[in-house]
């Protein structure tokens, strides 16, 4: 069992601040206290928290403003604020400002313990495979549990590689719709001449090559949850099509003609910035907000460091097996240099070097000589180099499509448009085989 986090309580009055520290400490919760909002502040600046519980009229910074400077520094922080029946008009602007939930005085232990209970953040690694040690990512994911208990449709964005299925995943298994099936497709990896029948399924003789009927992603997630990865990859002409599934809730068939009613929850990734997108005029802007309806930033891997070394802990112990390689460590001094990393492939380059680490270490201890951080590639597009001794030749099919790739890219001085004619591959596709190569840690733009 990880130790729980503490929850903040913010409150000027001594007597009510005890009387509250007294409740949660007898319910078996952990508290730090402070008497106003600067000691507050100071408290979140060095250490994590849980929960705040703040009173909104307090002298010189009031419940409002601290819930303004929490929400600038550390959005994903559940604020629980403690308010009287008169102060309705303070309760208005703290709802705008961000506050999570009221509670209205005078009240007793059982609603004040009911309220924290609410805000209860996930253990710290889970039976999901979950790793969450930061306070950013702890937080993430307890809004996350809150979403997952409804039907909202969520729309995950962040850096490539920070995790965006591992949420959506967990967003379905803490959903009433666990036992359904979880659907994943990546919009960005199907050509456009088959993304249309993938998703929305096709009628037999639909189409060339349709020797039989079949359904399509949005049916095969019925009961369930269908997760739309990259969704800012889908072509526009095909976006029209997904607007009008997600507002009819029913899909009809390429050559079908009976439409079918669906009983399914969406959730969206991007890496994009999806507003400039839109603003772009290759999203469109009603599909967006359709999408948008209940929106979590996924964190970089280096704005929780906290998650760094019990995320690499973690994928020795799962790639153990998988390499031959069970029960290795990390040294001290691996450690501290995976924490000094900046991480621009985020968890995905995280996972790649354990892997070679563990296939490089000649022991069971990893060192940092065996982590290859330093030999991250710092020209743009530029082809890694094998190192001196390694053999010249690709291992598989893959990495000669990767080298020819990149090859090519580069004979033609990483103009992506001459690459396009030579290579004989749409724009979008050497658009994802490029972002691959780079989570991959092949280039760095």
């Amino acid at each position: 069992m990880n130790q729980e986090l503490p929850i903040l309580v913010v409150e000027d009055d001594p007597n009510l601040r005890e009387a509250v520290c007294d409740t949660l400490m007898l319910a078996g919760k952990a508290v730090v206290s402070a008497p106003g909002g600067h000691e507050a502040l100071a408290i979140l600046s060095g250490r994590a928290v849980s929960l705040v519980v703040s009173d909104v009229r307090m002298m010189p910074m009031d419940g409002i403003t601290l819930l303004k400077e929490i929400r600038t520094h550390w959005p994903h922080l559940p604020v629980v604020l403690m308010t009287a029946y008169a102060d309705v008009d303070r309760a208005v602007e703290a709802m705008r400002a961000g506050a999570c939930d009221f509670l209205l005085k005078p009240f007793e232990p059982p609603a004040l313990l009911a309220h924290v209970e609410k805000y209860k953040l996930p253990e710290a690694e889970d039976d999901a495979g979950v790793v969450a040690f930061d306070a950013a990512s702890r937080n993430l994911f307890s809004m996350a549990a809150r979403v997952a208990q409804t039907d909202a449709t969520v729309l995950l964005t962040g850096e490539s590689g920070v995790g965006k299925e591992v949420v959506a995943r967990y967003i379905h298994q803490h959903s009433a719709r666990r036992n359904g099936p979880f659907v994943a497709i990546n919009c960005a990896a199907i050509p456009d001449t088959l993304l249309e029948a993938t998703l929305f399924g096709y009628e037999k003789g639909a189409f060339t090559g349709a020797q039989q009927a079949q359904a399509g992603k949005f049916e095969q997630a019925q009961d369930g949850t269908l997760l739309l990865d990259e969704v800012t990859e889908m072509p526009l002409s095909l976006q029209a099509k997904l607007l009008r599934v997600l507002q009819e809730r029913e899909v009809e068939r390429v050559g079908g003609k009976k439409p079918v009613a669906l009983n399914i929850r969406i959730v969206a990734t991007s890496n994009r910035d999806m507003a400039e997108a839109v603003q772009r005029g290759v999203f469109r802007e009603d599909l967006y907000y359709r999408l948008n309806v209940f929106p979590l930033l996924i964190p970089a891997l280096r704005q929780r460091p906290d998650d760094i070394v019990p995320l690499a802990r973690h994928f020795l112990a799962a790639l153990g097996s998988t390499v031959g390689r069970a029960g290795m460590v990390l040294s001290p001094a691996a450690e501290a240099a995976l924490r000094a990393h900046p991480w621009p492939g985020n968890v995905r380059e995280l996972e790649n070097v354990i892997q070679r680490a563990m296939i490089l270490a000649p022991g069971e201890v990893v060192e940092p000589v065996h982590l290859h951080l330093a030999a991250a590639p710092t020209q743009a597009l530029a082809p890694v180099e094998p190192a001196r001794g390694e053999p010249q030749k690709a291992d598989s099919i893959r990495d000669l499509e990767r080298e020819h790739i990149l090859e090519t890219l580069a004979a033609v001085g990483g103009s992506r448009k001459l690459a396009i004619e030579r290579l004989g591959i749409s724009e979008r596709t050497l658009r994802y085989k490029l972002k691959q190569y780079k989570d991959e840690g092949f280039f760095h733009e």
